[in-house]
């Protein structure tokens, strides 16, 4: 790790820093851009630290190419470049790239299972699982796997082949298994942090074309604490 980013109450942990990229780790409950809220925002803090850094005047280019829910931390990819930003666009939308996550679902998934739904947001930007038939509705897809079962909670490991809004959370709910916290979909209580972490992120650098490979396990707090040993077997996998 090059170094932690200190914002405020956020720290932001660095995983990777070229001329083409920046992979840090996005702290749960940072928007992971600027939006209506006008809160402080992971995008905007990296601007920041890279204006500072290499002393670069005015606006600093940090393309967005792929974002994580407000309340869910864990790897992000940042484009440093707009060649970057295009390939790794193109990566994410053509799913050239792995990207995986930890869960605790609130139930018992007894096995892996293939996720295949229709997702439609409405109005009050809630996504739900309709027909296939529903106008504007869109094909979502996911791996689910269970690690542990403790208490009547599953710890699971869930692989994205799509990249819907709150995918992993409607599917998972519609599934009868809602994640841990989930206060939108999952019937969450107050001050309860949901229980979902994008541990693992897997891609060819845009002008290397090598592949990268980042891992970043989430804090041993709350909930995740229940599955501390099976979590942090993960980190040598």
């Amino acid at each position: 790790m090059a170094e932690i980013i200190r914002e405020g109450k956020w720290e932001i942990p660095v995983l990777y820093e070229d001329n083409h990229l920046l992979v840090v780790v996005k702290p749960p409950n940072l928007p992971s851009q600027a939006d209506s809220s006008l809160d402080r925002d992971l995008q905007s803090i990296l601007k920041e630290y890279i204006g500072k850094k290499y002393q670069k005047p005015g606006n600093v280019y940090l393309g967005l190419v792929h974002r994580l829910d407000r309340p869910v931390g864990g790897v992000m990819v940042f484009a440093r470049t707009s060649k970057a930003a295009a390939r790794l666009s193109e990566a994410f939308s053509s799913h050239l790239q792995d990207r995986r996550y930890l869960a605790v679902l609130q139930g018992a998934l007894s096995g892996e299972r293939i996720l295949e739904d229709w997702l439609w947001k409405d109005a009050d930007g809630m996504t739900r699982v309709v027909n296939p038939d529903t106008p504007g509705a869109r094909s979502a897809r996911l791996r689910t796997r269970p690690l542990a079962l403790r208490r009547g909670l599953t710890l699971a490991e869930i692989c994205l082949f799509t990249g819907r809004k709150h995918q992993i959370r409607v599917q998972h709910a519609h599934l009868g298994l809602p994640l841990w916290g989930d206060a939108r979909y999952g019937g969450g209580r107050p001050g309860q942090q949901i229980a979902l972490w994008a541990y693992r992120l897997e891609f060819a650098h845009p002008t290397r074309r090598e592949p990268l490979r980042f891992c970043f396990l989430p804090p041993m707090t709350g909930i995740w604490a229940e599955f501390q040993r099976e979590i942090e077997e993960l980190a040598d996998v």
